[in-house]
């Protein structure tokens, strides 16, 4: 498991599970960047195909938030993975319905839903 100020993550088999540690929505994206590039950076060469964000601590994100998740996902794109997010607050989900990111990426409750579902079990 590692840790940085914004971004929990581990590799749990072929999915790198990403937990943002508090709301970067107050952060301009050029604080949120170089840690996000660690995050990309492990899915590359890390050999995880899949990613599992999960939103638990969070309560509320915002543009800085979304952008970072679509970035991750572009990446997993690439390796014809999987995202799955866990744990969205209400606000949340609705944050990500005006988006339209709901659908994109797979929703569930519980992180050990969200991996099953990544791993396409």
């Amino acid at each position: 498991m590692k840790q940085g100020k914004l971004f929990l993550t581990d590799k749990i088999g072929r999915t790198l599970l990403v937990v943002p540690l508090a709301n970067i929505s107050s952060l301009a994206g050029e604080h949120v960047q170089p840690e996000l590039n660690t995050v990309l950076a492990e899915l590359e060469e890390g050999g995880a195909k899949n990613v599992v964000i999960d939103l638990e601590r969070l309560d509320y994100f915002g543009s800085v938030m979304l952008a970072a998740m679509h970035m991750m996902w572009k990446r997993v794109r690439e390796n014809d993975g999987r995202m799955v997010l866990c744990g969205v607050s209400e606000l949340g989900k609705e944050v990500l319905q005006i988006a339209r990111f709901d659908t994109l990426w797979t929703i569930c409750g519980r992180r050990e839903e969200a991996l099953i579902s990544a791993a396409g079990e």
